[in-house]
């Protein structure tokens, strides 16, 4: 897999936790039902970004471990867990290599949501299949889609985007480059059961402020990249979602899929 070097979403922490779309009740609700939580047990959460899925979780576990390697997604992530008051989690900055070092831990469920694609994805299977209990298992939550018919407002926006930040989607160091391998190959090589589970498509609803906010909080669109031409940038990005839509309200469908691994 490329290395993508240090600092993959550096200055992104502040946006990622407040505009990233939440995920879906029936989401937490098939992981409960699943897996069987009754509160006891553990709960990794790995590639856990600024903590929204960590804290769903809160009252189903006796403890919570978020692990992400950026150090700003694990201040964020801690900054919002002293607000909040809830749950017995423990946030750790670094590799899963590096935490299962001082650690012998074993885990009732593993989530790895929108952030195995970063991952070497069949060392980290190998890794959590020793960490996970019987009749647990790891949920890879994705909503990739290649071939996903674009809104109107998305393809202008795609159009500015690319005419500010290049055509390459950078990330770190470099470019990036989604595997070769489906998510589900890889898990389908791995020692876990695999289970496919597809979710009715939903609808979420975005404004002016908060797609600018979802772009700042990915990898490829960093307010770093643009420098000091910000607020041109956000102009134009402005008058071309309006000329699309004047009432600056903005629609669009999404789909979500858990990759089940199970340890029988």
């Amino acid at each position: 897999m490329p290395n993508y070097g240090t600092g993959l979403f550096e200055g992104t922490a502040g946006y990622f936790s407040k505009y990233r779309p939440i995920y879906p009740p029936f989401l937490v609700r098939f992981l409960i039902d699943r897996f069987a939580l009754n509160g006891q047990g553990r709960m990794l959460d790995l590639g856990c970004g600024t903590g929204q899925l960590t804290l769903r979780f809160s009252d189903w576990f006796e403890e919570i471990v978020g692990i992400d390697v950026e150090h700003e997604m694990i201040e964020e992530a801690q900054r919002i867990h002293r607000e909040v008051r809830a749950g017995n989690i423990h946030w750790y900055q670094g590799t899963l290599e590096q935490y299962k070092a001082g650690q012998d831990k074993h885990f009732k469920l593993v989530t790895i949501a929108k952030a195995f694609h970063w991952m070497d994805r069949p060392q980290i299977l190998e890794e959590l299949y020793n960490m996970v209990d019987d009749e647990g298992g790891v949920a890879i939550i994705d909503n990739y889609e290649p071939d996903k018919k674009l809104e109107k407002w998305q393809i202008r926006l795609n159009e500015v985007v690319k005419k500010w930040y290049g055509d390459e989607r950078r990330a770190g160091d470099t470019t990036y480059a989604h595997p070769g391998k489906s998510h589900k190959e890889v898990l389908t090589s791995s020692k876990f059961e695999v289970e496919v589970h597809r979710f009715p498509s939903y609808k979420i609803t975005w404004n002016l402020e908060s797609i600018l906010g979802n772009l700042y909080s990915t990898s490829y669109g960093a307010r770093r990249f643009i420098k000091g031409n910000l607020e041109t940038f956000e102009r134009e990005v402005e008058n071309a979602l309006l000329e699309v839509e004047a009432r600056g309200v903005f629609n669009e469908t999404m789909s979500l899929t858990v990759l089940a691994g199970v340890k029988g």
